[in-house]
């Protein structure tokens, strides 16, 4: 059983269609990344499958229950998170302080047991700082636990974003661009912290621009051009579709193929 399931989600804008009759699945450790150029409907999609937008047509289910159109904060407590294309870090917080903060919807305490500092609320507090402190030593961040999230570089920004996400005890994440703006060490990083999470058990929605990156590490791909997915499949036979070529580079050159990660076929 999927999942997460998408079956014919569509949205238009003013009467433009951003977003047609797009369907897929996605199983427990499998990585499936949605590809397409600039403008083809994949941030629209996923905010339709996390909550951000309320879908027109089509319905999302997660873990069996469908939640079309269920706000984001609902979905985190049923099993899925998000990161965003442009970096939602807390930069005045302290590392740790930033990936505790994604344990705040596991909580089931009252607040008045945290305006007072009740033992069941220092207990919850002193589990999540162990709980954070562990996702951080899992990525090699837990030197950096104290300082500002705003010293770090880049690359480790976007692994704290990673990891604040895992802070929900996710079924599913969404990943939008995680390795954008990265050097090749920072991207290698990260490619092996999503492997690693998608090895556990997590299953992983990709939007990446890097296709060498994409072709590496994904179980399965879907490309979307103009909203509408025009393939669908193992990276290897995606990346040598037609119209996947065409969509990315005009029916240009064979050798420039080869930038999707087809090889030399």
């Amino acid at each position: 059983m999927s999942l997460l399931g998408v079956e014919g989600l569509g949205i238009s804008f003013g009467g433009v269609r951003a977003v047609h009759d797009v369907s897929f699945a996605l199983k427990a450790g499998e990585i499936v990344s949605i590809i397409g150029p600039n403008g083809a409907g994949k941030t629209t999609l996923f905010n339709m499958i996390s909550g951000n937008y309320t879908p027109q047509t089509g319905s999302v289910t997660l873990n069996g229950e469908n939640v079309t159109g269920m706000r984001p904060h609902l979905l985190a407590r049923r099993g899925l998170s998000r990161t965003f294309q442009n970096l939602q870090i807390f930069q005045n917080m302290t590392v740790l302080d930033n990936v505790m903060s994604g344990f705040h919807l596991r909580e089931k305490g009252s607040v008045l047991a945290d305006l007072f500092a009740w033992p069941s609320a220092r207990r919850r507090g002193a589990e999540a700082e162990r709980a954070s402190r562990a996702l951080l030593e899992r990525v090699g961040l837990e030197r950096a636990a104290e300082l500002e999230a705003g010293t770090l570089s880049y690359g480790s920004l976007k692994r704290l974003e990673i990891v604040r996400a895992l802070a929900l005890d996710p079924k599913v994440i969404l990943l939008d661009e995680p390795a954008a703006g990265c050097n090749a060490v920072e991207t290698e990083e990260i490619d092996r912290l999503i492997e690693e999470i998608a090895h556990a058990g997590t299953a992983i929605l990709l939007i990446e621009h890097d296709m060498k990156m994409v072709m590496r590490i994904s179980s399965h791909v879907v490309v979307l051009d103009y909203g509408v997915k025009i393939a669908e499949g193992e990276p290897a036979v995606v990346s040598r579709d037609p119209r996947v070529i065409e969509a990315y580079l005009g029916a240009q050159t064979q050798g420039q193929a080869t930038a999707l990660g087809g090889g030399d076929a």
